[in-house]
């Protein structure tokens, strides 16, 4: 089980090349990749996209690639003709307020746009194969990270699972009682009814009819079925996080169902302590993958 929070960060140097990797994420329903790298690296984004959806199924995934060259890139390509024009031009402004053309410093001219172009050559493939290595190891860190608060989350669900257990339990314990207490009930309104003239058989009758609506045996049975189904997703589904809610919404509805049926306050408790427990357990559901 992992939860779909973590961070993982690392920057190295590679062959003169500053490389910085920063993956962390949020919960999200479904994945949600979004990754930011220099635009010179737009041709390699895809496969670092790959690799997180390889990896991840469940989150909001922010990837921050920063790439700095410690030696320059740069290539200076002079524009002779744009200089010359430069200068012809100045110099005629310089005549015109009684300056000489050799007062014009050198700087002026190539600080004008076009006499010098500068250009970075950038071979994406290649800076690829320096970044990959990191990334790679920055997402293993990322998953190890989410797979740590994942246990701390498992150990948690499991808790509240065990409070459902125990809620299941106290249910199939007190369904007799529950029983009884309705038959004494039909048993006290016909005798107001009817007084001397109860027919035995009819009430028993009308009791029978009246338990198999009002009994919570189904209800326990499919609540202990839900309980099995989430403590498997809990153990064997390493991205339960959608079955989990699921799940939990039909439990829901069979504490509800025994909840409406109760008569005593023993068992009320218990749907509260039940009802707390499963909330607890879909609040948590939305924070794993």
């Amino acid at each position: 089980m992992n939860s779909m929070t973590g961070y993982a960060y690392r920057e190295e140097i590679v062959d003169n090349t500053q490389i910085s990797v920063e993956i962390k994420s949020v919960n999200n329903r479904f994945l949600d990749s979004n990754i930011n790298l220099p635009s010179f690296l737009n041709p390699v984004e895809q496969k670092a996209r790959a690799l997180v959806s390889e990896k991840i199924v469940r989150g909001k995934v922010d990837v921050n690639i920063r790439v700095k060259d410690l030696n320059s890139t740069a290539k200076v390509n002079p524009d002779p003709v744009a200089a010359k024009e430069y200068f012809d031009a100045i110099s005629q402004v310089a005549l015109a307020l009684g300056k000489k053309a050799d007062d014009i410093p050198l700087s002026l001219i190539v600080n004008q746009v076009g006499v010098l172009n500068i250009t970075h050559e950038y071979d994406a493939e290649k800076y690829w194969s320096k970044i990959e290595p990191i990334f790679n190891s920055v997402l293993e860190q990322f998953i190890s990270d989410r797979q740590r608060e994942g246990a701390n989350l498992k150990k948690d669900l499991l808790a509240k699972l065990d409070v459902l257990d125990n809620c299941a339990a106290f249910f199939k314990e007190w369904q007799p009682k529950m029983e009884q207490k309705f038959k004494e009930q039909i048993t006290t309104r016909f005798n107001e009814l009817l007084g001397d003239h109860v027919d035995e058989n009819r009430i028993m009758g009308e009791v029978a009819a009246m338990l198999v609506k009002y009994t919570i045996n189904e209800e326990i049975v499919r609540l202990h079925s839900h309980l099995q189904a989430l403590r498997k997703e809990f153990n064997d589904n390493p991205v339960p996080g959608k079955r989990i809610d699921f799940i939990c919404q039909e439990a829901n509805r069979e504490i509800n169902t025994i909840g409406s049926k109760n008569q005593f306050t023993e068992v009320g408790a218990m749907i509260v302590n039940a009802k707390d427990a499963l909330e607890n357990i879909r609040e948590q559901s939305k924070n794993v993958e």
